[in-house]
């Protein structure tokens, strides 16, 4: 039988399986609702905020490739937001995704997802969560792996809640959680 919620976190696993499984559940929820809409859709804006589904899209594709890169690593970001003519903004990604096209965001958003994925089950090959990263403080003191992926679940939880919103008002979806047995319509999202 196929698992029906692969987004579920275990219900009693391990402080590694707990962590990464409430990353993944945050994912997925976020994918679900970000799925399957048009340019308009992705532009849709809610009241007098700038905040859209596609720019959402964008900026978690960057915080992807962001975390799991500079900040767990050291190493620059690369490909593809070397060609991508940021131009150093803190709403860069933000805005900039009103050019971008349904597909283009959607690649994006689940391309990083699969390299920070990668990444992430590449250090806790080497490593516990307790193993420090390359994220420190003006101190010296770094981060643990533990610290990073937890930050980067609340990253997810904030923008999930904005993702509520901004769905609701393209199409009236709502939920917690994607339904029982679904998969992405739109994009290359998988599961891990």
């Amino acid at each position: 039988m196929t698992n029906q919620t692969p987004w579920e976190p275990p219900l009693a696993g391990t402080d590694v399986e707990q962590l990464v499984g409430s990353l993944e559940r945050m994912r997925a929820t976020f994918r679900w609702k970000a799925d399957d809409l048009d340019g308009a859709g992705l532009r849709t804006r809610v009241g007098a905020s700038s905040l859209t589904l596609g720019g959402l899209l964008k900026h978690l594709a960057a915080n992807e490739d962001y975390i799991f890169t500079h900040k767990l690593r050291g190493e620059p970001m690369g490909a593809p937001w070397d060609a991508t003519g940021w131009d150093g903004s803190d709403d860069w990604d933000f805005e900039s995704a009103a050019q971008d096209s349904a597909e283009s965001l959607y690649d994006l958003y689940d391309g990083a997802v699969q390299r920070s994925r990668t990444r992430l089950r590449a250090a806790l090959d080497a490593g516990d969560l307790d193993q420090p990263v390359h994220a420190s403080m003006p101190d010296g003191r770094h981060a643990n792996l533990r610290r990073l992926v937890s930050d980067f679940v609340e990253e997810y939880s904030r923008h999930t809640g904005h993702a509520d919103l901004l769905r609701e008002a393209v199409d009236g979806r709502v939920g917690e959680d994607p339904p029982d047995g679904w998969t992405p319509r739109s994009g290359h999202f998988t599961f891990a």
